[in-house]
């Protein structure tokens, strides 16, 4: 069953935030390499366990909220099973080199997800 398996947080100061999600919640920031300036954030559980990973990016227009990312098998197919039912995408199958697909979508109730195609795992099999 799709599941959440990451989050992404837009900020208009990268490193104010970063400070206060560490400050309040011991969040660890990794920067990544890539063409864009994105930090990954490793969050753990009450056993120091790893838990859900998440991200922090610049801040991309003023209604640029908290996104979800929702894992899928096939990007495309889930893609066109929001539409049909009343969804919309708002940013087409992006490629994370090496990583996955990305779709951001919009629910009926105008909340924005987003679907994501792990392709990492798929390739090594």
């Amino acid at each position: 069953m799709p599941t959440i398996v990451h989050f992404e947080i837009p900020a208009d100061d990268i490193e104010r935030t970063m400070n206060f999600y560490r400050e309040i919640f011991g969040w660890k920031f990794e920067k990544c390499a890539g063409p864009m300036d994105y930090w990954l954030i490793t969050t753990t559980n009450e056993q120091g366990e790893n838990a859900m990973m998440g991200g922090v990016i610049k801040r991309q227009h003023p209604q640029h909220t908290i996104i979800n990312y929702i894992d899928v098998p096939s990007a495309d197919e889930y893609a066109k099973k929001i539409e049909a039912l009343g969804g919309k995408i708002l940013v087409t199958k992006t490629l994370v080199p090496e990583t996955g697909y990305f779709v951001i979508c919009m629910d009926t109730e105008k909340n924005v997800f987003a679907i994501w195609e792990q392709i990492c795992n798929k390739t090594k099999q």
